[in-house]
């Protein structure tokens, strides 16, 4: 009788079967397939990297593939042109601008070469772009001057905003802008001009407004006359003044002043001339009676 060879079980081991259903979970499968590369190349990349000089001989050779990108000609800006601005305005851009050209279009920083432009006095709003074939190009928006601003050391030209554009040294500089004066008188500006213009049918030379305790104007004339106005419906009041010297020659007379201040009241100044000389009408006329 043979004896009995027992045969095999076909059952994996209970480590094999492990090992099958570990292969099995996507984690496992992802490790392998993705991780395991990762790690290898980082130990690559970390072994290269180990050497200073290996270190540094890389970074010189990305900084020059880099200049060398940067420094291609589309790349370039050849040529800074200002459009829109007057010629001063030009040189005071061109005299700030802190980049030498040829340079490379990365290198320069636009938001804020806008900036410094509008930091300018006299500049009110800038664009600024690279036009093809390497030119900058700076578009400018001016202030518009308004007026002068007279203080006890220079005599500003200001715009609608009451910003100070610049400075002449004499009026006839800029004769054909009306001045103002007084503290506060440049953040009223507006209101000035609209008070300026209604003066119009006057027909008189003006001299100018003067901004009294920073509430209210006072509107000189050429011979030194003065049209006191309200803190509010300044326009107003000048209109009525206006009715009155169309009417009666007012201010055609020897006056000092027109106070409009208290509407339902105007009241006028006579010079110390016309006074003494009405005095003495006043004095003959009861010595008459």
């Amino acid at each position: 009788m043979q004896p009995v060879i027992p045969r095999a079980d076909p059952a994996p081991s209970r480590m094999s079967y492990r090992m099958q259903r570990l292969m099995l979970t996507p984690l496992y499968r992802r490790l392998i397939r993705f991780g395991l590369p990762m790690l290898v190349v980082t130990a690559i990349v970390g072994g290269y990297l180990s050497s200073e000089a290996r270190r540094t001989a890389l970074v010189e050779q990305v900084a020059e593939i880099r200049h060398q990108i940067e420094t291609r000609p589309e790349f370039m800006v050849n040529l800074l042109s200002v459009e829109g601005a007057s010629t001063s305005v030009q040189e005071d851009i061109r005299e700030i601008f802190p980049y030498d050209l040829p340079a490379s279009s990365f290198d320069l920083v636009l938001d804020d070469i806008r900036v410094m432009i509008e930091e300018l006095p006299a500049v009110a709003r800038a664009e600024v772009r690279i036009r093809q074939g390497g030119v900058l190009v700076a578009e400018i928006t001016e202030r518009v001057p308004v007026a002068l601003w007279k203080t006890r050391d220079a005599l500003n030209v200001i715009d609608i905003e009451g910003q100070v554009i610049g400075v002449v040294k004499a009026r006839a500089e800029r004769a054909d802008l009306p001045v103002v004066a007084g503290d506060g008188a440049p953040e009223q500006v507006a209101e000035a001009i609209d008070i300026l213009r209604a003066a119009t049918p006057l027909g008189m030379d003006l001299r100018g407004l003067v901004r009294m305790g920073e509430r209210r104007w006072d509107l000189v004339l050429a011979d030194g006359k003065r049209i006191l106005l309200p803190e509010s419906g300044a326009v107003r009041a000048l209109e009525r003044v206006i009715v009155l010297h169309g009417a009666q020659d007012m201010l055609g007379r020897d006056l000092a002043l027109v106070d409009m201040r208290i509407a339902a009241r105007p009241t006028i100044r006579l010079n110390e001339n016309a006074m003494e000389d009405w005095w003495t009408i006043t004095q003959m006329s009861l010595g008459t009676n």
